[in-house]
């Protein structure tokens, strides 16, 4: 018997799983210091970011928490390839584009090369993924139910 959500969807609805696990982390601990170092590498700041905005202290734990909700209701919904997935795809896909959009309008940019590439392929990959995700589930629509 064949696997109705197949290899991408599967994949996906493990990433947005793991994704709402570290969401979950995001609100249950504190956030590091500032100018927090590990082996002598210097750590960015910790928060959920919305709206391209990074979020600490004790309103960040509640955003961190709705983040999660919807990833678990995502990844759940892709899991057992229900209709509901189909809309919270694409607002979810939207969400993404503004987010990392924002986030990369308000910020400056990253200080060193190498944190320079990482940026744009994590905002690429943070696009790519989530419209194509959202993309595969609209053409599989009929295998939702």
């Amino acid at each position: 018997m064949r696997n109705r959500r197949g290899r991408f969807l599967t994949l996906m609805a493990v990433l947005f799983a793991l994704a709402m696990l570290v969401d979950v982390l995001k609100a249950l601990s504190k956030p590091l210091p500032s100018g927090y170092k590990v082996a002598g590498l210097q750590m960015p700041p910790t928060g959920i970011v919305v709206l391209g905005v990074r979020h600490a202290g004790a309103g960040s734990a509640t955003l961190a928490l709705l983040v999660a909700a919807v990833l678990f209701f995502y990844a759940v919904g892709i899991w057992r390839m229900k209709r509901y997935v189909l809309t919270v795809a694409w607002l979810f896909a939207a969400y993404t584009i503004v987010n990392v959009t924002l986030f990369t309008i308000r910020n400056p940019a990253p200080p060193t090369t190498g944190t320079m590439i990482f940026s744009i392929l994590y905002l690429l990959g943070a696009i790519v993924l989530t419209l194509g995700t959202a993309i595969v589930l609209t053409r599989r629509r009929r295998d939702l139910s």
